[in-house]
C-alpha cells in the first residue's frame, strides 16, 4: 500500500462471518506470500472494519483463514493506534486484569464483561514482510489480545464464565442473526482459563465496543 493513502480507501467491504461460522473456530494459517494479494486483503479488511465501525478485524471474520489483523484503536489516554499485523504472535500479556465490556463484529449487538490483561505486546510483520512489534495498554491492549484470539480460532466469549456467560447466551439467542443449533454449538466451547478482542468503538475506557 502506498504512503499517503487512507487505509481502506481502495478496498471493498466484505461480508462478516457471524457466530456459528466454523471458520471463526478454526486456527488460521501463516501467510507465506507477501505480495499484491495480501495488500489487497488488508485494504479490504480496513474498509470492512470502518464500515462496521470496528476498532479491529481479523481475516477469518471475512472468511479468509490467514493470520492477519488490522486495527484503528484508541488507548485509555485516547491516543490513536493504526496499523496491521501479519503472522502476529502475542509475546506478552501481563499487568492487572480488568473485566471491561467487550464486543465483537462477529457477535453484533452483544457486549459482555470480559477479563483481559492491561498490557500486551505482539510481534509480527507488515504487508511487505518487515518485522514489527506493537505494544499497548488499556483498551488497545484489550484489542490486541482480542484479535490474536481470533486468529487462534477463539472468541471473547471463551473468557466468560458463570452468570455473565449465561446472560450473554440468552442475549445471543434473542439476536436477529442467531441460528438455532449452528450458533449454539459454536458457543458451547470450553471456557479458557487464560486471560487474554476485535472490537467496537469504545463507549468508555477499557471496553471494546464495536467489534473486531
Amino acid at each position: 500500500m502506498r504512503k499517503g493513502l487512507i487505509p481502506g480507501s481502495s478496498g471493498h467491504v466484505r461480508p462478516l462471518r457471524l457466530l456459528g461460522d466454523q471458520g471463526l473456530r478454526t486456527p488460521c494459517e501463516e501467510v507465506t506470500d507477501f505480495g499484491a494479494e495480501l495488500a489487497k486483503l488488508i485494504e479490504d479488511m480496513y474498509a470492512t472494519m470502518y464500515a462496521a465501525r470496528g476498532v479491529g478485524l481479523a481475516a477469518n471474520q471475512i472468511g479468509v483463514p490467514l493470520r492477519v489483523f488490522v486495527y484503528d484503536c484508541p488507548d485509555d489516554e485516547d491516543r490513536r493506534h493504526l496499523g496491521h499485523l501479519v503472522n502476529p504472535r502475542l509475546v506478552t500479556a501481563d499487568g492487572d486484569v480488568y473485566p471491561g465490556p467487550e464486543g465483537c463484529l462477529s457477535l453484533p449487538g452483544l457486549e459482555t464483561g470480559t477479563p483481559r490483561f492491561d498490557h500486551a505486546v505482539v510481534e509480527g510483520f507488515t504487508a511487505d514482510g518487515s518485522p514489527t512489534r506493537v505494544s499497548g495498554t488499556g483498551f488497545f491492549a484489550r484489542c490486541l489480545q482480542h484479535e490474536c484470539d481470533h486468529l487462534d480460532g477463539g472468541l471473547y466469549i471463551d473468557h466468560v464464565t458463570g452468570l455473565r456467560r449465561r446472560r450473554a447466551l440468552r442475549a445471543a439467542r434473542r439476536a436477529p442473526w442467531w441460528e438455532p443449533g449452528t450458533a449454539e454449538s459454536a458457543w458451547n466451547v470450553t471456557a479458557k482459563t487464560s486471560v487474554g478482542t476485535d472490537s467496537v468503538r469504545p463507549g468508555r475506557p477499557g471496553s471494546i465496543r464495536t467489534e473486531a
